[in-house]
Protein backbone atom coordinates (compact mmCIF):
# COMPACT_ATOMS: atom_id res chain seq x y z
CA UNK A 1 0.00 0.00 0.00
CA UNK A 2 1.49 3.46 -1.50
CA UNK A 3 2.15 5.83 2.03
CA UNK A 4 -0.90 7.48 2.92
CA UNK A 5 0.51 9.81 4.81
CA UNK A 6 2.56 11.36 2.42
CA UNK A 7 -0.30 11.67 -0.44
CA UNK A 8 -2.09 13.53 2.61
CA UNK A 9 0.57 15.98 3.50
CA UNK A 10 1.02 16.85 -0.08
CA UNK A 11 -2.22 17.41 -0.28
CA UNK A 12 -2.42 19.43 3.02
CA UNK A 13 -4.82 17.35 4.43
CA UNK A 14 -4.62 15.85 7.63
CA UNK A 15 -7.08 13.28 7.54
CA UNK A 16 -9.79 11.77 5.74
CA UNK A 17 -13.10 12.37 6.50
CA UNK A 18 -15.73 9.67 7.22
CA UNK A 19 -16.65 9.36 3.75
CA UNK A 20 -13.72 9.17 2.28
CA UNK A 21 -12.81 5.99 5.19
CA UNK A 22 -15.76 4.06 3.96
CA UNK A 23 -15.25 4.44 0.42
CA UNK A 24 -11.49 2.95 1.11
CA UNK A 25 -12.31 0.59 2.48
CA UNK A 26 -15.32 0.01 0.09
CA UNK A 27 -12.97 0.43 -2.80
CA UNK A 28 -10.25 -2.28 -1.51
CA UNK A 29 -12.56 -4.53 -0.44
CA UNK A 30 -14.85 -5.05 -3.37
CA UNK A 31 -15.47 -5.66 -6.96
CA UNK A 32 -18.34 -3.33 -7.57
CA UNK A 33 -19.18 0.18 -5.73
CA UNK A 34 -21.86 3.12 -5.88
CA UNK A 35 -20.10 6.05 -3.94
CA UNK A 36 -22.96 8.16 -3.05
CA UNK A 37 -21.98 11.76 -1.43
CA UNK A 38 -23.16 15.44 -1.57
CA UNK A 39 -20.77 17.73 -3.91
CA UNK A 40 -18.42 19.09 -2.54
CA UNK A 41 -17.19 16.10 0.66
CA UNK A 42 -14.20 14.95 -1.22
CA UNK A 43 -15.51 12.31 -3.93
CA UNK A 44 -12.38 12.75 -5.71
CA UNK A 45 -9.53 11.72 -2.65
CA UNK A 46 -11.94 9.35 -2.36
CA UNK A 47 -11.44 7.22 -5.22
CA UNK A 48 -8.56 8.25 -5.92
CA UNK A 49 -6.81 6.89 -3.08
CA UNK A 50 -7.47 3.47 -3.01
CA UNK A 51 -7.45 2.75 -6.36
CA UNK A 52 -3.58 4.73 -6.88
CA UNK A 53 -2.95 2.13 -3.34
CA UNK A 54 -3.70 -0.91 -5.54
CA UNK A 55 -2.41 -0.45 -8.51
CA UNK A 56 1.26 -1.63 -9.33
CA UNK A 57 4.12 -0.28 -8.84
CA UNK A 58 5.22 -0.16 -12.41
CA UNK A 59 3.36 -0.31 -15.58
CA UNK A 60 3.14 0.10 -19.38
CA UNK A 61 -0.82 -0.21 -19.72
CA UNK A 62 -3.98 2.07 -19.16
CA UNK A 63 -5.11 0.22 -15.57
CA UNK A 64 -7.35 2.88 -14.80
CA UNK A 65 -9.98 4.64 -17.00
CA UNK A 66 -12.17 7.63 -15.05
CA UNK A 67 -15.43 8.49 -17.64
CA UNK A 68 -16.30 11.85 -16.29
CA UNK A 69 -19.39 14.83 -17.86
CA UNK A 70 -17.28 17.74 -18.39
CA UNK A 71 -13.96 18.83 -19.15
CA UNK A 72 -13.59 20.95 -15.99
CA UNK A 73 -14.02 17.57 -13.91
CA UNK A 74 -11.67 15.92 -16.10
CA UNK A 75 -9.00 18.25 -15.80
CA UNK A 76 -9.75 18.63 -11.93
CA UNK A 77 -9.23 15.28 -11.57
CA UNK A 78 -6.13 14.67 -13.66
CA UNK A 79 -4.66 18.07 -11.30
CA UNK A 80 -5.86 15.93 -8.03
CA UNK A 81 -3.95 12.92 -8.99
CA UNK A 82 -0.70 14.45 -9.76
CA UNK A 83 -0.81 16.82 -6.55
CA UNK A 84 -0.81 13.26 -4.93
CA UNK A 85 2.52 12.52 -6.29
CA UNK A 86 1.80 9.21 -6.95
CA UNK A 87 4.78 8.67 -9.73
CA UNK A 88 1.82 7.23 -12.06
CA UNK A 89 1.30 8.82 -15.52
CA UNK A 90 -2.15 10.50 -15.64
CA UNK A 91 -3.70 12.36 -18.77
CA UNK A 92 -7.08 13.91 -19.48
CA UNK A 93 -8.86 14.15 -22.35
CA UNK A 94 -11.98 15.44 -23.49
CA UNK A 95 -13.66 17.79 -26.32
CA UNK A 96 -12.53 21.15 -27.08
CA UNK A 97 -9.08 20.43 -26.95
CA UNK A 98 -6.50 18.96 -29.84
CA UNK A 99 -6.58 15.29 -30.94
CA UNK A 100 -3.20 15.87 -32.19
CA UNK A 101 -2.42 16.93 -28.29
CA UNK A 102 -3.48 14.08 -27.39
CA UNK A 103 -1.98 11.38 -29.35
CA UNK A 104 1.16 12.85 -28.27
CA UNK A 105 0.07 12.33 -24.52
CA UNK A 106 -1.29 8.90 -25.30
CA UNK A 107 1.94 7.75 -26.90
CA UNK A 108 3.07 6.40 -24.01
CA UNK A 109 0.27 4.77 -22.05
CA UNK A 110 -0.86 6.51 -18.44
CA UNK A 111 -1.85 4.17 -15.82
CA UNK A 112 -4.83 6.62 -15.12
CA UNK A 113 -6.92 7.96 -18.25
CA UNK A 114 -9.85 10.50 -17.55
CA UNK A 115 -11.79 11.67 -20.31
CA UNK A 116 -15.55 13.02 -21.73
CA UNK A 117 -17.57 9.85 -23.03
CA UNK A 118 -17.59 11.15 -26.51
CA UNK A 119 -13.81 11.51 -26.79
CA UNK A 120 -12.67 8.22 -25.08
CA UNK A 121 -15.21 7.00 -27.55
CA UNK A 122 -13.64 8.39 -30.69
CA UNK A 123 -9.85 7.22 -29.94
CA UNK A 124 -11.06 3.39 -29.07
CA UNK A 125 -13.02 3.52 -32.74
CA UNK A 126 -9.84 5.09 -33.90
CA UNK A 127 -7.54 2.48 -32.15
CA UNK A 128 -5.46 4.50 -30.15
CA UNK A 129 -6.33 2.82 -26.72
CA UNK A 130 -5.65 -0.38 -25.16
CA UNK A 131 -8.12 -1.95 -22.78
CA UNK A 132 -7.20 -5.09 -22.79
CA UNK A 133 -4.77 -4.64 -19.12
CA UNK A 134 -7.95 -2.44 -17.21
CA UNK A 135 -8.05 -2.86 -13.88
CA UNK A 136 -10.57 -0.27 -12.72
CA UNK A 137 -13.61 1.75 -14.12
CA UNK A 138 -14.70 5.04 -12.28
CA UNK A 139 -17.97 6.42 -13.87
CA UNK A 140 -17.79 10.16 -11.74
CA UNK A 141 -21.03 11.87 -11.84
CA UNK A 142 -22.52 8.82 -13.82
CA UNK A 143 -25.89 9.80 -13.88
CA UNK A 144 -24.75 13.75 -15.33
CA UNK A 145 -23.43 12.36 -18.53
CA UNK A 146 -26.58 10.47 -18.94
CA UNK A 147 -28.29 13.25 -18.40
CA UNK A 148 -26.07 14.89 -20.77
CA UNK A 149 -26.76 12.29 -23.50
CA UNK A 150 -23.64 9.93 -23.31
CA UNK A 151 -25.48 7.05 -22.89
CA UNK A 152 -24.96 5.76 -26.17
CA UNK A 153 -20.97 6.58 -26.00
CA UNK A 154 -20.60 5.10 -22.43
CA UNK A 155 -22.35 1.66 -24.02
CA UNK A 156 -19.62 1.69 -26.85
CA UNK A 157 -16.65 2.37 -24.56
CA UNK A 158 -17.93 -0.62 -22.22
CA UNK A 159 -17.87 -3.11 -25.35
CA UNK A 160 -14.04 -2.35 -25.87
CA UNK A 161 -12.94 -3.17 -21.93
CA UNK A 162 -12.13 -6.57 -20.81
CA UNK A 163 -14.59 -8.68 -18.94
CA UNK A 164 -13.31 -8.56 -15.41
CA UNK A 165 -12.03 -5.58 -13.73
CA UNK A 166 -13.15 -3.33 -10.78
CA UNK A 167 -16.41 -0.82 -11.05
CA UNK A 168 -16.93 2.02 -8.76
CA UNK A 169 -20.06 4.88 -9.70
CA UNK A 170 -20.53 8.21 -8.48
CA UNK A 171 -23.46 10.55 -7.04
CA UNK A 172 -24.45 13.21 -5.80
CA UNK A 173 -27.88 12.94 -6.79
CA UNK A 174 -30.88 11.23 -4.75
CA UNK A 175 -32.86 8.07 -5.80
CA UNK A 176 -30.35 7.33 -8.89
CA UNK A 177 -30.96 5.12 -11.64
CA UNK A 178 -27.73 2.43 -12.05
CA UNK A 179 -28.16 1.91 -16.03
CA UNK A 180 -28.18 -1.58 -16.77
CA UNK A 181 -25.56 -1.81 -19.18
CA UNK A 182 -22.69 -1.34 -16.30
CA UNK A 183 -23.64 -5.07 -15.44
CA UNK A 184 -23.72 -4.12 -11.52
CA UNK A 185 -24.48 -7.40 -9.89
CA UNK A 186 -24.32 -6.97 -6.04
CA UNK A 187 -22.91 -3.32 -5.26
CA UNK A 188 -21.70 -2.47 -2.09
CA UNK A 189 -23.38 1.56 -1.76
CA UNK A 190 -21.65 4.06 0.09
CA UNK A 191 -24.45 6.61 0.99
CA UNK A 192 -23.88 9.64 2.48
CA UNK A 193 -26.64 11.57 0.87
CA UNK A 194 -28.62 11.81 4.43
CA UNK A 195 -25.76 14.76 5.11
CA UNK A 196 -27.25 16.83 2.20
CA UNK A 197 -28.31 20.47 3.63
CA UNK A 198 -29.45 20.41 6.54
CA UNK A 199 -28.57 24.05 7.36
CA UNK A 200 -29.85 25.72 4.06
CA UNK A 201 -31.48 28.43 4.42
CA UNK A 202 -33.29 29.62 1.31
CA UNK A 203 -35.03 33.36 1.00
CA UNK A 204 -37.34 34.82 -1.36
CA UNK A 205 -36.46 38.37 -3.20
CA UNK A 206 -39.23 39.72 -5.24
CA UNK A 207 -38.26 42.27 -7.69
CA UNK A 208 -40.63 45.17 -8.68
CA UNK A 209 -39.18 45.19 -12.28
CA UNK A 210 -39.50 41.94 -15.20
CA UNK A 211 -35.94 42.54 -15.81
CA UNK A 212 -34.81 41.96 -12.26
CA UNK A 213 -31.22 43.09 -13.02
CA UNK A 214 -31.44 45.98 -10.38
CA UNK A 215 -32.78 43.97 -7.81
CA UNK A 216 -29.52 41.87 -7.90
CA UNK A 217 -27.23 44.39 -7.87
CA UNK A 218 -29.13 45.52 -4.27
CA UNK A 219 -28.76 42.07 -2.99
CA UNK A 220 -25.83 41.95 -3.96
CA UNK A 221 -24.30 44.86 -2.17
CA UNK A 222 -26.62 43.70 1.00
CA UNK A 223 -24.56 40.73 0.99
CA UNK A 224 -21.25 41.97 0.54
CA UNK A 225 -17.81 40.55 -0.06
CA UNK A 226 -18.54 36.86 0.14
CA UNK A 227 -18.21 34.24 -2.67
CA UNK A 228 -21.16 32.75 -4.12
CA UNK A 229 -22.53 31.95 -7.75
CA UNK A 230 -25.52 33.74 -10.01
CA UNK A 231 -27.41 30.90 -11.72
CA UNK A 232 -29.28 31.63 -15.15
CA UNK A 233 -30.62 28.91 -17.51
CA UNK A 234 -29.14 30.30 -20.39
CA UNK A 235 -26.14 31.80 -21.72
CA UNK A 236 -28.07 34.57 -23.30
CA UNK A 237 -29.45 35.80 -19.98
CA UNK A 238 -26.11 35.26 -18.62
CA UNK A 239 -24.40 38.12 -21.84
CA UNK A 240 -27.65 40.45 -20.31
CA UNK A 241 -27.29 40.07 -16.65
CA UNK A 242 -23.09 40.06 -16.97
CA UNK A 243 -23.98 43.87 -18.97
CA UNK A 244 -26.17 45.04 -16.21
CA UNK A 245 -23.67 44.09 -13.34
CA UNK A 246 -20.25 45.53 -15.52
CA UNK A 247 -22.51 49.21 -15.86
CA UNK A 248 -23.40 48.71 -11.80
CA UNK A 249 -19.71 48.34 -11.50
CA UNK A 250 -20.05 45.26 -10.10
CA UNK A 251 -16.75 42.55 -10.74
CA UNK A 252 -17.36 39.09 -11.54
CA UNK A 253 -16.71 36.17 -13.72
CA UNK A 254 -18.79 34.02 -16.13
CA UNK A 255 -18.90 30.09 -16.83
CA UNK A 256 -20.70 28.52 -19.69
CA UNK A 257 -20.67 25.70 -21.95
CA UNK A 258 -20.42 28.27 -25.11
CA UNK A 259 -17.17 29.83 -23.46
CA UNK A 260 -13.86 28.73 -25.32
CA UNK A 261 -12.27 25.72 -23.12
CA UNK A 262 -9.13 28.29 -21.49
CA UNK A 263 -11.87 31.30 -20.78
CA UNK A 264 -14.13 28.80 -18.80
CA UNK A 265 -10.62 27.03 -17.04
CA UNK A 266 -9.37 30.92 -15.84
CA UNK A 267 -12.73 31.98 -15.03
CA UNK A 268 -12.87 29.38 -12.31
CA UNK A 269 -9.17 29.69 -11.35
CA UNK A 270 -10.24 33.37 -10.96
CA UNK A 271 -12.93 32.37 -9.04
CA UNK A 272 -11.33 29.76 -6.95
CA UNK A 273 -8.66 32.21 -5.39
CA UNK A 274 -10.56 35.20 -4.75
CA UNK A 275 -10.09 37.52 -7.56
CA UNK A 276 -13.95 37.02 -9.11
CA UNK A 277 -16.21 36.61 -5.53
CA UNK A 278 -18.86 36.21 -8.02
CA UNK A 279 -19.87 33.86 -10.55
CA UNK A 280 -22.51 34.13 -12.86
CA UNK A 281 -22.87 30.20 -14.78
CA UNK A 282 -25.48 28.02 -15.81
CA UNK A 283 -26.18 24.80 -14.60
CA UNK A 284 -22.70 23.39 -15.65
CA UNK A 285 -21.47 25.13 -12.89
CA UNK A 286 -24.04 22.93 -10.34
CA UNK A 287 -21.70 19.73 -9.96
CA UNK A 288 -18.63 18.45 -10.34
CA UNK A 289 -16.38 21.33 -9.99
CA UNK A 290 -13.59 22.28 -7.86
CA UNK A 291 -14.74 25.51 -6.54
CA UNK A 292 -14.93 26.20 -2.83
CA UNK A 293 -17.08 26.59 0.11
CA UNK A 294 -19.89 29.03 -0.59
CA UNK A 295 -21.58 31.92 1.29
CA UNK A 296 -24.42 31.96 -0.97
CA UNK A 297 -26.07 30.96 -4.13
CA UNK A 298 -28.70 33.10 -6.49
CA UNK A 299 -31.71 31.72 -9.10
CA UNK A 300 -32.20 34.53 -11.26
CA UNK A 301 -34.16 32.07 -13.23
CA UNK A 302 -35.47 29.09 -11.50
CA UNK A 303 -34.52 25.93 -12.79
CA UNK A 304 -37.39 23.41 -14.94
CA UNK A 305 -36.61 20.55 -12.42
CA UNK A 306 -36.24 20.08 -8.62
CA UNK A 307 -33.26 18.00 -8.75
CA UNK A 308 -31.27 20.89 -10.80
CA UNK A 309 -32.61 23.06 -7.78
CA UNK A 310 -30.94 20.58 -5.16
CA UNK A 311 -27.82 21.06 -6.76
CA UNK A 312 -27.63 24.71 -7.02
CA UNK A 313 -28.34 24.54 -3.64
CA UNK A 314 -25.79 22.11 -3.05
CA UNK A 315 -23.30 24.58 -3.57
CA UNK A 316 -23.43 26.19 -0.53
CA UNK A 317 -25.03 24.41 1.99
CA UNK A 318 -22.31 21.42 2.28
CA UNK A 319 -21.28 19.04 4.93
CA UNK A 320 -21.47 20.49 8.43
CA UNK A 321 -21.63 24.53 7.04
CA UNK A 322 -24.75 26.25 6.58
CA UNK A 323 -25.16 28.70 3.35
CA UNK A 324 -27.97 30.58 1.97
CA UNK A 325 -29.98 30.14 -1.18
CA UNK A 326 -32.09 33.45 -3.03
CA UNK A 327 -34.57 32.54 -5.22
CA UNK A 328 -34.79 36.29 -7.04
CA UNK A 329 -38.70 36.46 -8.64
CA UNK A 330 -40.87 39.36 -10.05
CA UNK A 331 -44.68 38.93 -10.33
CA UNK A 332 -43.89 37.42 -14.32
CA UNK A 333 -41.98 34.47 -12.84
CA UNK A 334 -44.21 31.10 -11.46
CA UNK A 335 -42.78 29.85 -8.48
CA UNK A 336 -42.32 25.95 -8.70
CA UNK A 337 -43.72 23.73 -6.48
CA UNK A 338 -40.43 22.48 -4.83
CA UNK A 339 -40.23 26.60 -3.48
CA UNK A 340 -40.63 26.82 0.04
CA UNK A 341 -43.74 28.80 0.39
CA UNK A 342 -42.14 32.12 2.35
CA UNK A 343 -42.74 35.82 2.66
CA UNK A 344 -39.77 37.59 0.51
CA UNK A 345 -37.19 39.41 2.45
CA UNK A 346 -36.47 43.02 2.48
CA UNK A 347 -33.56 44.30 1.64
CA UNK A 348 -31.62 47.18 3.43
CA UNK A 349 -30.03 50.44 1.72
CA UNK A 350 -27.71 50.01 -1.01
CA UNK A 351 -24.24 49.73 0.73
CA UNK A 352 -21.05 49.62 -1.36
CA UNK A 353 -19.74 46.80 -4.18
CA UNK A 354 -18.51 43.91 -3.34
CA UNK A 355 -14.88 44.24 -3.73
CA UNK A 356 -12.53 41.45 -4.41
CA UNK A 357 -9.26 41.64 -2.09
CA UNK A 358 -7.20 39.73 -4.95
CA UNK A 359 -5.75 39.70 -8.30
CA UNK A 360 -4.72 36.75 -10.32
CA UNK A 361 -0.92 36.65 -11.83
CA UNK A 362 -0.12 34.29 -15.13
CA UNK A 363 3.45 32.64 -15.03
CA UNK A 364 4.69 31.37 -18.13
CA UNK A 365 6.40 28.56 -16.59
CA UNK A 366 4.90 25.21 -15.06
CA UNK A 367 5.24 21.26 -14.25
CA UNK A 368 7.34 20.72 -17.53
CA UNK A 369 10.11 23.37 -16.66
CA UNK A 370 10.39 21.47 -13.58
CA UNK A 371 8.92 24.34 -11.63
CA UNK A 372 7.06 23.92 -7.97
CA UNK A 373 4.64 25.43 -6.25
CA UNK A 374 7.32 26.34 -3.41
CA UNK A 375 9.63 27.98 -6.23
CA UNK A 376 6.85 30.23 -7.65
CA UNK A 377 6.06 31.76 -3.68
CA UNK A 378 9.70 31.87 -3.71
CA UNK A 379 9.97 34.13 -6.91
CA UNK A 380 7.03 36.08 -5.72
CA UNK A 381 8.16 36.93 -1.92
CA UNK A 382 12.13 37.14 -3.11
CA UNK A 383 11.80 38.98 -6.32
CA UNK A 384 8.84 40.55 -6.85
CA UNK A 385 9.12 41.94 -2.77
CA UNK A 386 5.43 41.16 -1.34
CA UNK A 387 4.94 40.39 1.95
CA UNK A 388 3.84 35.98 2.92
CA UNK A 389 0.27 37.35 3.21
CA UNK A 390 0.03 38.98 0.43
CA UNK A 391 0.44 36.00 -1.88
CA UNK A 392 -2.89 33.54 -2.08
CA UNK A 393 -3.58 30.49 -4.15
CA UNK A 394 -1.18 28.59 -6.40
CA UNK A 395 -2.46 26.85 -9.48
CA UNK A 396 0.31 25.28 -11.36
CA UNK A 397 -0.30 23.78 -14.79
CA UNK A 398 1.75 21.70 -17.16
CA UNK A 399 3.42 24.80 -19.13
CA UNK A 400 2.15 27.75 -16.89
CA UNK A 401 1.10 28.98 -13.33
CA UNK A 402 -1.31 30.97 -12.03
CA UNK A 403 -1.20 33.21 -9.13
CA UNK A 404 -3.24 35.00 -6.57
CA UNK A 405 -1.82 38.45 -5.23
CA UNK A 406 -3.26 41.00 -2.63
CA UNK A 407 -4.84 43.82 -5.92
CA UNK A 408 -3.36 46.33 -4.29
CA UNK A 409 0.23 44.93 -4.79
CA UNK A 410 -0.33 43.40 -8.20
CA UNK A 411 1.11 45.98 -11.10
CA UNK A 412 4.21 46.61 -8.42
CA UNK A 413 4.82 43.03 -8.45
CA UNK A 414 4.64 42.41 -12.50
CA UNK A 415 6.82 45.05 -12.47
CA UNK A 416 9.41 43.31 -10.90
CA UNK A 417 8.66 39.83 -12.04
CA UNK A 418 8.09 39.96 -15.81
CA UNK A 419 11.07 38.95 -17.99
CA UNK A 420 12.80 37.59 -14.48
CA UNK A 421 14.22 34.08 -14.47
CA UNK A 422 12.44 31.38 -12.52
CA UNK A 423 14.67 28.78 -11.86
CA UNK A 424 16.55 28.49 -15.18
CA UNK A 425 13.34 29.58 -17.48
CA UNK A 426 13.10 33.66 -18.03
CA UNK A 427 8.72 34.31 -17.52
CA UNK A 428 6.27 36.44 -18.75
CA UNK A 429 4.14 37.50 -15.81
CA UNK A 430 1.22 39.37 -16.68
CA UNK A 431 -2.62 40.32 -14.82
CA UNK A 432 -5.27 38.46 -16.26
Amino acid sequence: MKNQKKILEKLKISELNEMQQQAQLAIHSSAEVILLSPTGTGKTLAFLLPIIQNLEKTTDYIKVLILVPSRELAIQIEQVAREMGSGYKVNAIYGGRSGTKDRIELKHAPAILIGTPGRIADHLRRGHLDMEELDTLVLDEFDKSLETGFEKEMMEILDYLPTNYKKVLTSATFGVRIPEFVKMKNPLVIDYLDDQRPKLDIKLVKSPNKDKTETLVKLLRNIGDKPGIIFCNYKDTIQFVSDGLKDAGIIHGCFYGGLEQKDRERALIKFRNGTHLILLATDLAARGLDIPELNFIIHYQLPYKEEEFVHRNGRTARMHSEGTAYVLYSEFDRLKDFIPDTPAIDLQEEYENPLPKWSTLFISGGRKDKISKGDIAGFIIKQGQLPKDAVGVIELKQDCAFVSVAASKAHEAIEKLNNQRLKKKKVRVRMI
